[in-house]
């Protein structure tokens, strides 16, 4: 144990380290000519004036304005930013809070706070925020004066519910209290946000153009600026470095700076700070073709596709076909004179010796009495609670020889599909307790609409063959990004940053290099940058991206997966497509896809995007413009398109949702990550005896229930069975529960079939550009 003085020490150490680093976070700002800092004014309002909230604080401590909202304060000897966004843009409001060191929230005293305002508050909260402050504008315009300490206590309870730390509201009309709020500005050391301060990045103070490239002047903040590494220009998008060179700030002419140990003059025209070399990263998105070219890459052989399976594939196994495979069915006893087609309605072998049975050999490829026994399991595929068999030969029937079915003409067999579907679709209406429920057509083939999907006995534990899918996978799959140990490259990545580079707090100017066919007047139709951030390693590089999902409890519908949304993932903003899929860790590493997700509820969100390292708060938005889209034929779709948006402001975008990214799926791994998509076969029991139970309208062909029989089957009160046989030609088959079946209960079975994400594409006001070409979807 320790001594006691050994423990004052420790403390004492402890103490010095934290002041060490206040110091070094605060020594960007430190002297006149040290970095700005920058305040972004937010009036949540209509009728607060951002200009004269700026006005009032300037005047608060005599500070003189040297243009462009740039402000010299020599009372605190330090110089300020301010960043005035219109409110009604609500992506500049947030640029603006993202590069600030301080936010100043302006409240009105007589106005409450609008939709657009308290939109505002949410997207700069979930985005990530630094130091905040909150202001009264028009306070001393409320009468009586004695009315006044209630307003602001009135302010100060609506903005602790999104700060809770906010302790007062300034009155903005007093010369006291703004000159309270400039001691903070000045004197205090901002957060920080996390996420911007595991990178390097600057404030856009000048941008000026020299021999048709980019040259961004600025103050570096956070870690040290690497040409090596690529930077983002917000709507711009990304540019590799040309080089970096000291930008003295006027009046620095006849002074030196010590720049990274190195006395530079400041004099001189250039002075070259750092150049890119040999590790510079490209701007290559995907590797190349020739690099992805070996023996493990290889596109498997067409005997892996569906077409050729003779049954459905079950984990990673087709059941049936080793026994089946070169054998002939055993013949069956049947009347004299019985087709083919009544011969399928008599099952198995009867021990009737009569004069008037013949023997008939069955079609290798047409009827079979073999029945498939396998481990059953509800819908959601876990198959733990009861274990049977693997699927082998079944027993004969149960049924008496005398026992027929009717075999109804086709009109009337439609009109009974008809009124059985339209009652399952009132009922889902009420409960929609079959949201994966798919119908098939009486004309379909079954085995061809459903050929890439297969069965899992547990949808938790069993194996996923990848092999399988090989053919249906994007082009662009095996070369996007692989992270076997997400954990230990993403330490890596951000302990590089800290080594090298152009240190923090120095000023410089960043010249960017253009690619080919990028041009000028690009660019200048594209609103100018706020802020510049420098990448990490490998985040320009594209990778299966998953981010979770919070739907906002406030909007008024569900969230169909593959809709178009806009989200926002630190310093990018893309356009995506994004599948939905069930968060949690399964042994398997398998999730259900999510058709839809609903509000208040959590998912992960999948795309094909540029790598983020890290924690990084991701806001999802989605246009406000009507949907064209015709509800489809689901009851869910129906229910959905019933639903009109909520309104949520007056501006064309809503902030529906929000999430943070999460660690990435690697594409060809041993264990990926799989997206499986579910649908659900569902029929009714036509004739129950006991555990033996005849159902029809899941299937509508023999050949399809023989395809198909591998599978579980189950009910929705919980029973679990298989199928034994089928029965004639319309799709009907006897399946064995372990249990007895009600005649209002229904019958299901569970396909699954690999999705893979779509890409994304880069976000700009007016439109967008494209980032990459996505997968196929479902």
């Amino acid at each position: 144990m320790s001594s006691k003085i050994d423990r004052r020490n420790h403390a004492k150490q402890l103490r010095q380290n934290k002041l060490g680093e206040r110091r070094e976070e605060g020594s960007v700002f430190t002297g006149k000519d040290g970095a700005p800092r920058i305040v972004a004014v937010v009036a949540l309002c209509g009728d607060v004036d951002s200009t004269d909230v700026m006005s009032q604080l300037n005047g608060s401590v005599d500070a003189e304005e040297s243009g462009h909202y740039s402000v010299e304060v020599p009372r605190f000897k330090t110089r300020m930013q301010y960043l005035l966004p219109e409110r009604t843009d609500l992506f500049a409001v947030l640029d603006a809070c993202r590069a600030a060191d301080y936010v100043l929230f302006v409240l009105s005293a007589e106005e409450e706070v609008d939709q657009l305002g308290e939109q505002m508050l949410r997207c700069v909260e979930s985005q990530g925020i630094s130091t905040v402050l909150t202001g009264a504008h028009g306070l001393d315009r409320v009468e009586p004066a004695k009315k006044r300490p209630d307003v602001l206590k009135s302010l100060r309870s609506y903005i602790n519910h999104f700060f809770a730390a906010q302790e007062k509201v300034h009155d903005m009309s007093s010369r006291q209290d703004c000159s309270n709020v400039m001691r903070s500005l000045c004197t205090t050391t901002p957060k920080g946000i996390r996420w911007r301060e595991d990178r390097s990045w600057m404030y856009v103070e000048g941008l000026r153009w020299e021999n048709e490239q980019p040259v961004v002047t600025g103050t570096i903040r956070g870690r040290s600026l690497k040409a090596d590494r690529l930077i983002e220009l917000e709507e711009w998008g990304t540019f590799q470095i040309e080089k970096i060179t000291a930008a003295p700030a006027e009046g620095r002419s006849s002074k030196r700076v010590k720049i990274d140990d190195m006395a530079v003059d400041a004099e001189r025209t250039e002075n070259l700070l750092e150049q890119p070399g040999q590790d510079q990263d490209d701007l290559a998105e995907l590797a190349s073709e020739e690099a992805m070219m070996d023996d493990e890459m290889t596109m498997p052989t067409a005997s892996l596709a569906a077409s050729d399976r003779k049954h459905v594939l079950l984990d990673d196994h087709q059941y049936f076909d080793e026994d089946e495979e070169g054998e002939l069915a055993p013949p069956k006893r049947v009347p004299h004179g019985t087709s083919k087609y009544q011969t399928a309605w008599y099952l198995g072998d009867n021990s009737d010796s009569g004069s008037d049975m013949e023997d008939i050999v069955n079609d290798p490829e047409g009827d079979m009495d073999v029945g498939g026994l396998a481990s059953a399991g509800p819908a959601d595929g876990h198959f733990d609670d009861v274990t049977m068999g693997e699927p082998t030969e079944g027993a004969p029937t149960t049924y008496a020889q005398s026992e027929m079915f009717p075999d109804a003409a086709p009109e009337d067999e439609a009109e009974q599909i008809a009124a059985y579907r339209k009652q399952r679709r009132e009922e889902a209406k009420e409960d929609l307790e079959f949201p994966d429920e798919i119908e098939l057509s009486p004309n379909v083939n079954a085995r061809e609409r459903l050929a890439r999907y297969r069965g899992l006995k547990s949808f938790r534990n069993s194996a996923w063959d990848t092999d399988a899918d090989r053919l249906h996978q994007p082009d662009e799959w095996i070369r996007l990004l692989e992270i076997s140990d997400y954990k230990s490259a993403k330490n890596r990545v951000i302990n590089e940053a800290l080594v090298g580079g152009v240190k923090a707090g120095t000023r410089v100017d960043v010249h960017l290099r253009l690619a080919a066919g990028q041009t000028i007047e690009q660019f200048q139709a594209i609103s100018a940058p706020v802020a510049l951030f420098s990448l990490l390693r490998h985040e320009h590089k594209r990778t299966s991206v998953n981010a979770s999902i919070t739907l906002s409890s406030d909007y008024g519908a569900p969230l169909r997966s593959k809709e178009e949304l806009i989200m926002q993932c630190g310093p990018r903003r893309l356009v995506i497509n994004p599948l939905f899929s069930q968060a949690g860790n399964t042994p398997n590493n398998v999730h259900k896809f999510d058709r839809y997700l609903h509000p208040g509820r959590t998912a992960v969100a999948s795309i094909i995007g540029p790598v983020t390292w890290g924690s990084v708060p991701c806001l999802y938005f989605k246009r406000r413009a009507p949907s064209t889209a015709a509800p489809g034929n689901d009851a869910i779709e129906a229910l959905t398109a019933a639903l009109p948006p909520s309104p949520i402001n007056n501006t064309s975008l809503d902030l529906i949702a929000t999430g943070t990214t999460l660690p990435p799926s690697s594409p060809s791994t041993k264990n990926p990550r799989i997206i499986a998509k579910r649908i659900i076969l569902s029929g009714h029991p036509y004739k129950i005896h006991k555990k033996l139970v005849t159902v029809r309208y899941m299937f509508f062909s023999d050949e399809d229930v023989e395809y198909f029989k591998a599978l579980q089957l189950w009910t929705k009160r919980g029973r679990q069975g298989f199928v034994k046989e089928a029965l004639g030609t319309h799709g009907y088959f006897k399946a064995t529960f372990d249990g007895k079946v009600g005649p209002l209960d229904a019958v299901g079975v569970s396909l699954y079939k690999r999705v893979w994400p779509r890409g994304a594409r880069v976000w700009r006001r007016g439109g967008v550009g494209e980032v990459g070409v996505g997968g196929e979807g479902a």
